[in-house]
């Protein structure tokens, strides 16, 4: 194959010169034609995978020492290298962001997660031109690109049928998706994506269906198909998959494994893991435990009820994240069976950000309670322990797990001062271009790095030019080196740190670092200040999991590394620093764009679906009303949704049982409110309106619903409390179904798609809004509880 013209530095590949006629007739002409053909790869490119779970944390897998089983990994692993500092951004979009430009997180926009951005040009989630991605750049050089789960990178306004469609996956250079946009996603019921179109599994899991095997069956189908029409042409496959992520959806069979395994608790799993960590070499024979973080109880400070329940949390998490790798050892078999492993080059990433301590201190059946400062009682949730795990739960694990699945490190997921927010294991395979088996890197380095070392491994030079755009220089630097040669020299130098305030600065050795909050206290206490925050500062050549601060014996040194990551942090675009969680979510309190704008009516049609939070009107903390125009037919009674929003976790329907219209709120699955008018519909067209009046005087209070039908009031009932900041990551708004989990038993799962005629279903809001911060979420109880 021949090179294209300007070096592969410009991309795309620069159209040819247009080749010369010289006769009028074909038959007459004297220079034969080139075909139009491929953008060649260069000589010997290897395929490229890329494998990137969620919510690990250093001390999790048993490659790196941990107690959930990944034999995937380990396989890996014990073929390849294992990357011992490797870091990440604390945060999930963040990461994802870094990992496919090479560029850090603020310098790219995504300071927060997407549905968290404001205007700051840090936080906005707009990925520049000017910063094109891995998928980008290999296709641009010949490679077949897919991705397959969870994206979380696209501008929430932006996931709708309108578009734009620019910053889908399939717009920033993959050719192929499959997957969901968001955070998380139900694993038993999930919403996804083909392309830019939606689509659900068909499939049930009573029919044995489960999401992180649904993505692996396409990635392999996908990787079998590339080598069945271009067995000439390198990949990039990218899978990343929603586990370990909250919900903790898996099996029955596969807790049943670990039953009894966590029984002695967090503070001895830290001490188990952290034997088995130097055994493998992953820690140096020195390391020790770094401190307990405050607030967290120690194991036997629990309730018995607390400690089944924790266990079980940790049962679940340890079954989803086997049951995850196992899944990726199915798409490595797929590999190995095509004869493609030693041509590939993957890195299997444990991890976007640390294990999360979002839990809180008790751990929830239903993780959306927690981002809103609601907190399980044990002594409620221990009636439902069996369904931990099962499609009736939305489980988290409690924040003293994560602190032991982080180990030896402190704090968790969000603290991007503390290496239990940003180290994780990173495993490298690649036996066509590295023989050596089972070894060991220690080499500092960051996320922002993979890029170059791809680029490097395929030969390809970092683009000056993608689309017309210049491109800004990639901020990470190739590992390439440390690939051959254990004891190549740092290729990282300087590293800064930044996540929802927590902050730190690694330079040659040494690393100083403030913490500013803490994960589990999603909505904290507004009147902290930057300035206050106290900062340490850790020997890390000498104390390799941050155990012992020096700040107080070396002041002038750790004043000169506060004026480092002021310069980093400027050039970076961090500043300015935002500490704010759970509020950004919503637009009107992060700053940002709304695409419904001001609008207070908004008129859907039949068959419209899939609209998310932040693509539908905003009803939370304000009067409004839902008015559907619909038909009955005259030989059967009507049933089914008219619309809905959100599920069994949290949500609201408008539906029709036993021929009755009704009205269900949903209150985190912990108190359903229902409206039921007490005579059926009547053939014909009919008005069925919900009119909701708030109570006011602050967030998340509650109010008076009354139904109509024909202008008439049919009942009216209360609504003692409503959700204030969202609803759900991953349920959508639907007109004439309730598409993933219910709202109401009223209806079954699925199967309650309206039987009638659907003409118009109107939501109108009321002038007035609330936006007092006088809701503190249950940020006091929380703490309280802590104690």
């Amino acid at each position: 194959m021949t090179e294209f013209d300007a070096g592969r530095h410009i991309l795309p590949r620069p159209d040819a010169r247009r080749p010369l006629t010289t006769a009028m007739d074909v038959h007459d002409q004297e220079t034969a034609f080139t075909p139009i053909g491929p953008v060649p790869p260069p000589e010997g490119a290897p395929n490229v995978v890329i494998v990137l779970v969620d919510d690990l944390g250093f001390g999790t897998s048993s490659a790196f020492g941990g107690p959930c089983e990944m034999p995937a990994a380990e396989r890996l692993a014990d073929g390849g290298l294992r990357y011992t500092r490797f870091h990440v951004t604390a945060l999930c979009s963040p990461t994802r962001q870094a990992l496919l430009t090479g560029r850090n997180h603020h310098s790219v926009g995504m300071g927060g997660t997407t549905e968290m951005t404001t205007a700051a040009p840090g936080y906005n989630g707009f990925r520049p031109r000017s910063a094109a991605t891995m998928a980008q750049i290999l296709q641009g050089n010949g490679y077949s690109t897919a991705a397959f789960g969870k994206w979380h990178q696209t501008p929430p306004r932006e996931i709708s049928a309108v578009g734009p469609f620019d910053r889908w996956p399939t717009g920033e250079g993959f050719d192929t998706f499959y997957g969901f946009m968001g955070a998380e996603m139900n694993h038993w019921y999930p919403l996804l994506y083909q392309g830019t179109t939606p689509v659900e599994p068909d499939r049930r899991p009573e029919d044995g269906y489960h999401l992180s095997e649904d993505l692996v069956d396409h990635a392999i189908d996908w990787v079998r198909t590339q080598r069945t029409l271009t067995p000439d042409r390198p990949f990039f496959t990218y899978l990343a998959l929603g586990a370990a992520h909250a919900p903790l959806h898996v099996g029955r069979e596969w807790q049943e494994k670990y039953r009894g395994r966590f029984d002695h608790g967090w503070d001895d799993q830290r001490e188990v893991t952290l034997r088995r960590q130097k055994e493998l070499g992953v820690v140096p024979q020195d390391a020790e435990l770094a401190p307990w973080a405050e607030g967290v109880p120690h194991w036997d400070e629990l309730t018995s009820n607390q400690r089944r329940l924790a266990a079980r949390f940790m049962e679940t998490f340890a079954a989803f994240t086997e049951h995850a790798d196992v899944q990726v050892g199915r798409f490595i078999d797929a590999l190995a069976e095509l004869g493609e492993l030693d041509n590939t080059v993957v890195l299997y990433i444990l991890g976007d950000n640390g294990a999360s301590g979002e839990g809180g201190i008790e751990g929830t059946i239903v993780e959306h309670r927690l981002g809103h400062g609601v907190v399980d009682d044990p002594d409620e949730m221990i009636e439902h322990l069996d369904e931990i795990g099962g499609p009736r739960s939305y489980p988290i694990a409690p924040a003293g797990w994560a602190l032991a699945l982080n180990t030896p490190y402190q704090w968790t997921k969000q603290v991007a001062s503390h290496f239990g927010g940003t180290r994780d294991g990173m495993i490298l395979h690649w036996p066509g271009g590295v023989p050596e088996r089972g070894g060991l890197r220690h080499q500092f380095s960051h996320v922002i790095d993979v890029l170059p070392t791809i680029l490097d491994c395929a030969g390809i030079p970092a683009p000056f030019s993608v689309d017309g755009v210049p491109q800004q220089p990639m901020e990470g630097t190739s590992m390439w080196r440390t690939l051959a040669d254990p004891r190549a020299p740092e290729h990282r130098r300087t590293q800064y740190f930044e996540m929802c305030g927590n902050r730190g600065i690694y330079h040659e050795g040494w690393m100083a670092v403030t913490r500013h909050g803490i994960p589990w206290e999603m909505v904290p206490d507004g009147g902290k200040r930057f300035a206050d925050d106290v900062w340490e500062l850790y020997d890390l050549d000498h104390d390799w999991s941050q155990a012992h601060d020096l700040a107080a014996q070396h002041p002038d040194r750790l004043r000169r590394l506060q004026d480092l990551f002021l310069i980093e942090a400027a050039k970076y675009q961090v500043f300015p620093l935002d500490d704010r969680v759970t509020e950004r979510e919503n637009p009107a309190v992060a700053g940002r764009i709304d695409l419904l704008g001001h609008r207070t009516s908004v008129t859907y049609r039949a068959g419209m679906r899939r609209f998310t939070e932040e693509t539908t009107p905003n009803i939370k903390n304000r009067s409004h009303s839902i008015t559907a125009d619909v038909g009955i037919p005259d030989d059967t009674t009507a049933e089914g949704v008219l619309i809905a929003q959100g599920g069994r976790f949290g949500g609201w329907t408008l539906y029709v049982t036993d021929g009755k219209p009704a009205y269900a709120y949903n209150y985190f699955g912990m108190s359903v409110y229902t409206v039921r008018a007490a005579e059926p519909l009547a053939p014909g067209r009919h008005e069925v309106r919900l009119e909701f009046d708030y109570d006011g005087g602050g967030l998340g209070k509650g109010g008076t619903a009354v139904l109509m039908v024909d202008g008439a009031k049919q009942a009216t009932g209360r609504v003692e409390r409503t959700i204030p900041y969202y609803f759900s990551f991953d349920e959508t708004l639907d007109v004439g179904v309730d598409l993933s989990t219910p709202v109401t038993d009223d209806y079954s799962a699925l199967d309650n798609e309206f039987t009638g005629t659907i003409h118009t279903v109107r939501i109108d809001l009321d002038g007035a809004t609330t936006e007092s911060s006088d809701y503190d979420g249950g940020l006091h109880r929380r703490v309280m509880g802590a104690q």
